[in-house]
């Protein structure tokens, strides 16, 4: 037991500087195949509760699970984009545990015989330097069903008047892959944490094995953290911060770990093997339950599914299907956009990339691309609380406006209000320009009235101009602006009331 509080921590500089951390990373990645693991119920998110179980998944006696190809092929397919070994021979394990999540009382996974092993993962920091995380490996399982704790404050077991459970989740298709333990980090721990996290997202989204939506649980990290008094001695006593669910919480999970852990140990206490509860709103983990050890869980093979050998043939066919990796193609498409790195990192932090690719690719120049997705479009989704891709908007409809403003057709305001038109559902950007009349006036009658308007209502104005204080024309140029309700050329505005208020002997030499 330890001879600290549980809330005692040391400032994370001077734990940093006085032990050095080692990381673990588990990540859980729900596949997002039609049906689950080993049945044939729907794997929709947000169904009714129980409404997408059967025998199988309910573990109910005499049903049989079935693997799920699609399943099979995406772990194969992540092993490879980790630079995994895929195995030539693995099978399924029972692993026993009574908890009411699990209706068979055990969970089927893969102990020491996994899908994949032995790969790695290099992560890009924020200082641009490159940091590799080894992997230990990426395994099969279902993933378990869901309590629901209620009348309590915290939502937690703890307090609460009851529990119910929902098992749509249980039998879901689950791979967790596994790093080996993360040594060298340092100061740096909890930011190579985040950016692992990070990466591996980037990358199982780019393979389109997942939506990996931490906030729905898709994706879902446990954190190991223990603490050693330097990098030769052996490791020390790991905790294990469960189900952290954002990637900000990664970062901020492992750095109070780190500080906690130390002022367990700076107070002559020792750390105890145990899970921990990571909550949002105060910042802190708290104490779960002891940790067990592998022998505890009782594994033995599955008797009910025969073992898995890939065939080397359709592994190497499922390889040639693998995309670009994740940051070799951000590298690719910065150089082609001719970004600096400050405006690839606003694109990536908006959640824009994709976004502005497409709508690169659908004509727009790449600078009007990128302020259109992280700035008008950022903003209104913030606004609206929403993802960008959510917006009622497509990639070739931005870069429809961007065409219209680059002919001349719209302003860059007279845009923004097209924008709003089709926001609303009016139509493509073209449509929306006719229904609300929102092009701009290029008739130069109507345009030198404007001016002629605008020089008699404002003389002092004019006289300035005239006088040779040329920046008061923008004065001028406003109210035109205004006259024409937006619906003019600025620019060529300026140049028509520069014309008219020249000096009479402007030309003679």
């Amino acid at each position: 037991m330890t001879t600290t509080a549980p809330d005692a921590v040391l400032p994370y500089e001077e734990a940093v500087a006085t032990y050095d951390p080692v990381l673990g990373l588990e990540v859980h990645v729900e596949l997002n195949t039609v049906t689950k693991m080993f049945c044939g119920c729907p794997t929709a998110f947000g169904a009714e509760p129980n409404s997408q179980v059967c025998p199988v998944c309910l573990g109910l006696p005499g049903a049989l699970p079935v693997l799920n190809e699609r399943a099979l092929e995406s772990a194969v397919r992540i092993g490879l984009a980790l630079h995994c070994t895929i195995a030539d021979w693995c099978r399924f394990s029972r692993k026993n545990y009574f908890y009411p999540d699990m209706p068979k009382n055990y969970q089927i996974s893969q102990y020491d015989e996994p899908i994949a092993h032995d790969g790695r993962l290099d992560v890009e920091l924020d200082d641009g330097t490159t940091f590799r995380v080894e992997i230990e490996r990426a395994h099969m399982e279902e993933d378990t069903g869901k309590s629901v704790h209620v009348g309590g404050a915290t939502g937690r077991i703890h307090g609460a008047e009851y529990s119910l459970v929902d098992y749509n989740r249980a039998g879901i298709p689950l791979i967790e892959i596994v790093t080996k333990p993360i040594v060298g980090a340092g100061v740096r721990a909890p930011q190579i944490a985040r950016a692992y996290v990070t990466a591996l997202r980037d990358l199982l989204r780019a393979l389109a094995v997942s939506d990996v939506r931490m906030e729905q649980g898709s994706l879902r990290c446990d954190a190991n953290v223990s603490l050693r008094p330097s990098p030769d001695a052996p490791f020390g006593t790991r905790t294990e911060t469960k189900n952290v669910n954002s990637l900000r919480s990664v970062e901020r999970a492992v750095r109070y770990e780190i500080s906690r852990q130390a002022a367990v140990l700076r107070a002559g206490g020792r750390v105890v093997q145990e899970t921990r509860h990571w909550h949002e709103d105060t910042g802190i983990t708290t104490s779960g339950r002891s940790k067990e050890q592998a022998e505890d869980y009782r594994y033995f093979p599955e008797p009910d599914l025969v073992p898995i050998a890939p065939d080397r043939a359709r592994v190497a066919a499922l390889e040639a299907t693998l995309p670009e990796p994740p940051t070799q193609r951000r590298r690719r498409l910065q150089a082609d956009w001719g970004y600096s790195d400050l405006e690839m990192r606003d694109v990536l932090n908006a959640g824009a990339l994709d976004l502005v690719e497409e709508t690169v690719a659908a004509g727009a120049p790449p600078a009007a691309a990128r302020k259109w997705w992280t700035q008008e479009l950022a903003r209104r989704a913030n606004s609206d609380g929403v993802e960008l891709s959510a917006l009622p908007v497509t990639p070739a409809q931005v870069a429809a406006l961007q065409s219209l403003v680059d002919s001349g057709t719209l302003t860059d305001s007279l845009a923004r209000q097209a924008l709003d038109g089709v926001l609303a559902g009016e139509g493509d950007p073209e449509q929306v320009v006719v229904a609300r009349g929102l092009q701009v006036v290029s008739d130069d009658a109507a345009l030198g009235e404007a001016v002629d308007r605008a020089i008699a209502a404002h003389a002092d104005v004019a006289e300035k101009v005239r006088g040779g204080k040329t920046a008061a024309a923008g004065a001028l140029v406003g109210a035109v602006m205004r006259d024409m309700h937006g619906q003019a050329d600025a620019a060529k505005v300026r140049d028509l009331v520069l014309s008219r208020l020249a000096p009479a002997d402007a030309g003679d030499g």
